[in-house]
């Protein structure tokens, strides 16, 4: 298990009352959260089989981390270092500042460019760090309004520099360049996650943020994994919803593929 899963179990643990989901009757795989007949964890990669120089660390708004929605337990599926914690307005979290605190990691928050303060840096093509620090990537896990009021309420997160995008930006200048599509992020200019949706014009899974974030940071390989990872949970997931499935139908094929040629090189 890694730390989302033992955060989601945290938090069963602490509830007074049963959550209820959206799909609450369906009996589910307490890992992956998919109807068990639809489970992905067998596919999912094992320890030591993929390699990151980064980390993530997850601040997740209350029930966030019981959603059977919820992207970001696929990054923690893939990336080695990730660390998860419940996000709080007024109680100090000694453990999650211990993370922060340690030097080997330099942390930055992922969150949209328009939202800093003056004076803020802000790293929108490239994340480097100094002193051969890793980068600590803090992803503000729940829905858009709680996102934004984690960002607006959590000051110990503001002298750090934040990791931003611009879809659209990065589309066009792929198509300028007319470079292979592995050198960018595997994130396109629109969210391609259905079991959840939004009114706001390019906003994104958790799971594709991180996608796009290693892709700023290098690992193209990575980023690519996580992507096709998502793409295998949309579509899994969709297959227990009573509605028609209009995610990537090829996902499993194209994930297979993938680990395929990887296991070859």
């Amino acid at each position: 298990m890694h730390a989302v899963h033992q955060l989601h179990q945290y938090r069963k643990s602490i509830s007074t009352t049963v959550y209820k989901a959206r799909g609450q009757r369906v009996i589910r795989c307490p890992l992956c959260q998919l109807a068990k007949q639809y489970c992905i964890c067998a596919l999912a990669p094992k320890i030591g089989e993929v390699e990151s120089s980064a980390g993530f660390l997850f601040l997740m708004y209350d029930t966030e981390v019981l959603k059977p929605s919820n992207t970001g337990k696929l990054i923690a599926d893939l990336i080695p270092d990730c660390f998860a914690f419940l996000w709080s307005r007024t109680e100090e979290n000694k453990a999650l500042l211990k993370v922060l605190n340690d030097k080997k990691w330099q942390p930055f928050v992922v969150f949209p460019q328009e939202y800093a303060q003056v004076g803020r840096e802000v790293l929108t093509n490239q994340v480097r760090c100094t002193d051969n620090k890793r980068p600590l990537f803090i992803m503000l896990d729940g829905s858009w309004r709680e996102a934004k009021k984690m960002f607006r309420k959590s000051p110990y997160l503001d002298k750090y520099p934040l990791v931003s995008f611009d879809a659209k930006a990065a589309l066009k200048t792929e198509v300028m360049s007319n470079s292979s599509a592995q050198h960018f992020s595997p994130v396109g200019e629109n969210s391609r996650y259905s079991v959840r949706k939004t009114a706001l014009e390019h906003q994104f899974s958790t799971a594709e943020v991180g996608a796009r974030v290693l892709d700023m940071l290098g690992e193209h390989g990575n980023a690519h994994h996580l992507d096709l990872w998502f793409d295998v949970f949309n579509f899994q997931y969709q297959k227990s919803v009573c509605q028609r499935n209009k995610v990537n139908v090829d996902a499993l094929i194209n994930y297979s593929k993938f680990i395929e040629h990887k296991g070859k090189l």
